[in-house]
């Protein structure tokens, strides 16, 4: 089951390089279908310039994109970046910095771009955590990839889920299987305020009804394990925001420390709105390691994928945490067909397996996006998804 869904990945170093050749041709598809006479893209990265392993990440997804005979340049949203600014990488190389500038035009529209570079399409690998900055806003005459409403100053993964949800149950019926299979229950709790310990009440409800929906499945399905529901910030990355629990009475019974970590997210956002999701035990293991699969996608296609992997967290804990290392998935091929004459816990059809959550998943944040576009009526996420 699919537990995240993000849309600025910050992973693409972490890719084998075994699989480049079908990234590069999916990004020139995607680059084919939303501006077929590019010539230039702007991307625009986050602005903690001093997080070397992200940094290995925009050097590896520039590439890829430059690959595809695009000339790619990097603009910087950090006010503090006022002129060119090499950044030195730890494998030698280095990446160029830019400030962007933006051009008013008497119609009211504008262009982003450089100094000397006018850019067809915008690519963000910002996730906009602080807000939408207004340089970006009003930007009409250029492709801009992902939309602003997918940052996280406006998106929620209990939207994504809720699409994910209608997703599932389509793909479930053609299949004949139980959707649950490949979608978590969840709820949502709003108007939550971990320091003055509003929304309590609602969270220990959720959690009670959730583990017992889980603990019904698990019976049902004669799995041994111990059932537990995930809590987490219903905006936000990083891992931030992030709990494990198994009783209802333990969201109630926070000390000020975990208040204090559940509290605020990336770029200081307070939480408001958590997200309550079952727990999907870990069960793959790298080295005696819990470790869980990562898929990656440009545009509509697998291109690859990675383990994260945590030596010091268990099965039932979130393994995006300080101390975690990522190993490559072994794609041996695109992917895009099972082999039919081996098991189906043989490697080739898990990894395939992967891909096809994956891309249930993606459209699943198409249809989210769609729902939340600015002026639109977002769909209301169901607690008993």
């Amino acid at each position: 089951s699919p537990v995240d869904m993000n849309l600025f990945p910050g992973g693409f170093n972490n890719l084998s390089d075994e699989m480049l050749p079908l990234a590069i041709q999916a990004a020139m598809a995607a680059i084919e279908k939303y501006c077929a006479d590019a010539r230039n893209l702007l991307l625009i990265p986050e602005n903690h310039s001093r997080n070397s392993f992200y940094l290995m990440n925009v050097l590896r997804l520039a590439g890829i994109l430059r690959q595809t005979g695009l000339e790619v340049r990097l603009g910087s949203l950090n006010p503090e970046i006022t002129q060119a600014t090499p950044l030195e990488l730890a494998n030698g190389q280095s990446l160029l910095l830019e400030p962007l500038i933006r051009q008013e035009n008497a119609n009211g529209s504008a262009r982003l771009g450089l100094a000397d570079f006018d850019p067809c399409a915008i690519l963000l690998n910002n996730d906009l955590s602080a807000g939408i900055p207004e340089l970006l806003q009003g930007i009409d005459q250029q492709v801009l990839l992902p939309p602003l409403h997918a940052g996280w100053a406006v998106r929620r993964k209990s939207n994504h889920f809720a699409a994910f949800n209608q997703v599932v149950e389509d793909f479930a019926q053609l299949l004949h299987i139980d959707p649950w299979l490949i979608n978590p229950y969840f709820g949502l709790c709003e108007n939550v305020n971990f320091h003055e310990r509003t929304g309590e009440q609602c969270m220990a409800e959720q959690v009670d009804l959730l583990l017992g929906r889980i603990r019904s499945k698990y019976k049902a399905y004669g799995i041994s394990e111990e059932a537990f529901v995930i809590v987490k910030a219903d905006a936000g990355t990083y891992g931030m925001g992030v709990m494990s629990v198994n009783d209802a009475s333990q969201v109630k019974n926070l000390n000020r420390k975990q208040r204090n970590k559940m509290a605020v997210v990336k770029e200081g956002l307070e939480v408001s709105q958590v997200l309550l999701q079952e727990g999907v035990p870990t069960i793959e293991q790298l080295e005696g390691s819990s470790a869980e699969p990562v898929v990656y996608m440009i545009d509509r296609y697998v291109v690859g994928g990675f383990y994260r992997v945590h030596q010091s967290r268990s099965r039932q804990e979130s393994l995006n945490a300080p101390g975690m290392h990522f190993v490559p998935l072994p794609f041996e091929t695109s992917c895009i067909l099972p082999d039919g004459k081996a098991p189906p816990e043989a490697a080739p059809n898990r990894f395939y397996a992967y891909g096809v959550v994956a891309r249930l998943a993606l459209l699943a944040a198409s249809i989210e996006l769609e729902q939340t576009e600015p002026g639109e009526r977002p769909s209301p996420a169901q607690a008993d998804a």
